[in-house]
Order: C-alpha cells, then structure tokens, then sequence
C-alpha cells in the first residue's frame, strides 16, 4: 500500500535485487550478487552502461519516470543504489514499494556536502572548518571568517574534483563562483595533510557492523589513483577511524556499504572528507584481499543475510585504469595482478575504465609511493 513501508524478510537464492544505476560499481555488484545465487535488474538512464551486461533484467529509462520506476520495483525483491547522484526522490518512491537500502535520508544527507558536514559537525565529528556559500554575500562572509586558501565546492553533485575551485588569495572569489556557475555552495578551510585513507564498511539490517582495515589513498587530479592497504595508521589510528564509520552508520540507521573518507593532518588529527553512501573504488581491493569483498557485503546487507568476514588476508595494492591506461590491457592481462576491466566503449581522459589489484603476503607491503 501506498505510503507505508514494506515489510522484510531475508532474500533467498534467486531473489532479485533492483539496482539504480549502471556504471561499474553496479556491474560488480550484479557479479557479486550472482556468487550468491541472486539475480539482480539495473535501472539505468544510459542505454550503454556497463552493468547492463551481466545484470539478469535491465531497465533503461529516467531516473523520473514514475511508470518505469514502478514496473523496475514490482519485479524486485529490494533496492539499492550504485552511486550517489541517483535523485532521492526517486529512492523514496521507490520505497513506498519495495525495501531500499540506504535509504533516501542517507542519501540525501551525503547529496549535499554542507547538509553532510553539517550531520557530521552535529555528531562531533572533526572535519575542516566549513561554511555555507550560496550567494556571494554568504560567500564573501564565510571567506572572511576561514580565511585562505580555502576550497569553494557546489554542494550537489560534485565527484572527483568536479565542482570545485581553490581559492589562494581573497581576490579568487568571484572567479571560483563563476567556475561554479553561482551554483549553491560551501567554503572548506585548506587541510595540511599527510595522506587520505578511508574507511569502508557494512552495517545491517539488525544494526550489525563490520569494517574493512583503513587503506591508505593516493589521488592524481582529484581522482583516485591508488589504495594501499595497511595504510601508515597506528593501531589506535585505525580503531578511532573504524569507530568514527560505525557511529556515522548508526546515525543514519544505515543499511549496506559505505564509505568515510579522512585527512590524516600533520598533527596526526583524523578529519572526515567526505561520506559515500555506496560501495566505493578505495575498497575494490576487498575482492581478492579478504575473505568476503565490499560487493558481496552489500548485497548481503540489502538482502537481509548476515554480513560476512571482513579479515584481510593478504597486503594489496589497487591501482586504477584511467583513461588510455586500459589501452595497455594486454600487458596488463600477463601480469601478477588481478584486472579488471569495465566494459567501457569509449576510453576518455579522466574516466575510470578498470584497475588492478596486487597481492603480496601480510606484512610485505612497502609504504605507498608519492609519486
């Protein structure tokens, strides 16, 4: 019935799991998804994307189409979500029908960075010092207060450091808001860091909870190049940003993967960057390093099974194939890594086309280049 909340009970083999969105987040979990005998139907808005084929059914319509949205549910067991610029409106449709999960506060939370922040400040949480900025006069007045250098980003929609612009001396303002399009927006203080790491993690529909050790992130041009695991946390390090992802989960009442990513500042200082609400590329290392992998814990968790081992049995190193780095595949493929290619038809500067992960035996791991 419309306007209550369905009712849950675990999933079965041959159960569906409904998927929004096609990219190759959605390909890998349809592939995990198979290991345990589910199938699943993505509903993409690209007639072309790569988690069309390997998924059981498929759906290719707007993401506002409330007659497909309908049609994709009614064939589905639950919901979930590949990446984060799904509209919320559609997921709380969605939910009127079938279980989803996130669900669309969480999602709405970490659609907009100062509503993000803002969550995370309320919690206790240490990010950088943050203001609104939706008008140039916010602007103006939140840049005096942070000061420079300091970062301007679009409060919707902005990944791999689309979206923002960094502003060296008060004079860039105006400049930074009109590469912004005046969009609404926040100004983010400069964090002095030593390196990223993140966390990625699951939490259940029993409010169950397990984390991943922290890999240690390396990013080029604001994507992610490479995620190391160990990162160089002390053990506390780690325990502290395990602890800060559960509390973030248990906030939200959060049901699947997601990830918290950190500054490790200079002073040692753990500071959150940014929450995804989905399976993210710093865990795709958990496929071939730990017993059960980010992708399977998702579905697990949106199936209502019980989460897996999340041990780590081996280092890893994943490297990410951005652009013409997938022309080298077949180099790639008689090497010691394990790759991974997304099915991709056009190779373009900056897009993600698949990554290797290397294993080496716990312990061997040599700190992360800086190259």
């Amino acid at each position: 019935m419309r306007g209550s909340t369905p009712s849950f009970l675990p999933i079965g083999p041959g159960g569906i799991i409904g998927i929004l969105g096609g990219g190759q987040l959605g390909r890998m979990l349809s592939l995990a998804a198979a290991k345990l005998g589910l199938r699943t139907h993505v509903y993409s808005d690209k007639a072309d994307a790569p988690a069309l084929d390997v998924a059981t059914l498929r759906t290719i319509a707007p993401f506002d189409d409330k007659g497909a949205l309908t049609k994709f549910a009614r064939s589905c067991d639950a919901i979930t979500f590949e990446f984060e610029n799904v509209p919320s409106a559609a997921v709380a449709f969605l939910a009127h029908e079938k279980p989803t999960h996130p669900d669309a506060r969480a999602l709405a939370v970490t659609q907009d960075r100062f509503a993000e922040k803002t969550f995370l400040s309320d919690l206790g949480i240490g990010t950088a010092e943050f203001a609104r900025a939706d008008t140039f006069a916010e602007a103006r007045g939140a840049l005096s207060h942070i000061g420079a250098p300091s970062i301007l980003k679009t409060r919707h929609l902005g990944y791999d450091g689309k979206g923002q612009a960094k502003i060296v001396a008060d004079g860039d303002l105006a400049s930074a808001l009109q590469a912004l399009r005046e969009a609404p927006a926040i100004l983010e203080s400069l964090v002095d860091f030593a390196f990223e790491c993140s966390v990625v993690a699951a939490r259940a529909i029993d409010g169950s909870f397990i984390a991943y050790d922290p890999p240690e992130n390396l990013h080029t041009d604001h994507i992610l190049r490479r995620s190391q695991v160990p990162a160089r946390l002390t053990p506390a390090q780690g325990a502290q940003a395990q602890a800060i992802a559960k509390q973030i989960a248990d906030a939200l009442d959060y049901v699947g993967v997601l990830a918290v990513e950190f500054f490790l500042t200079k002073s040692s200082a753990l500071l959150v960057n940014e929450i995804a609400p989905r399976v993210h590329n710093s865990g795709h290392w958990t496929i071939e390093a730990c017993v059960v992998s980010q992708f399977e814990q998702h579905i697990r968790a949106v199936a209502g099974w019980p989460l897996g081992d999340p041990s780590r049995h081996s280092d890893a190193v994943m490297d990410n194939l951005i652009g013409a780095d997938a022309e080298n595949w077949r180099s790639l493929a008689g090497g010691t890594g394990a790759l991974h290619l997304y099915g991709k038809r056009d190779i373009r500067p900056g897009l993600k086309m698949g990554h290797v992960t290397r294993l080496s035996p716990l312990g061997a791991a040599k700190p992360i280049p800086r190259d």
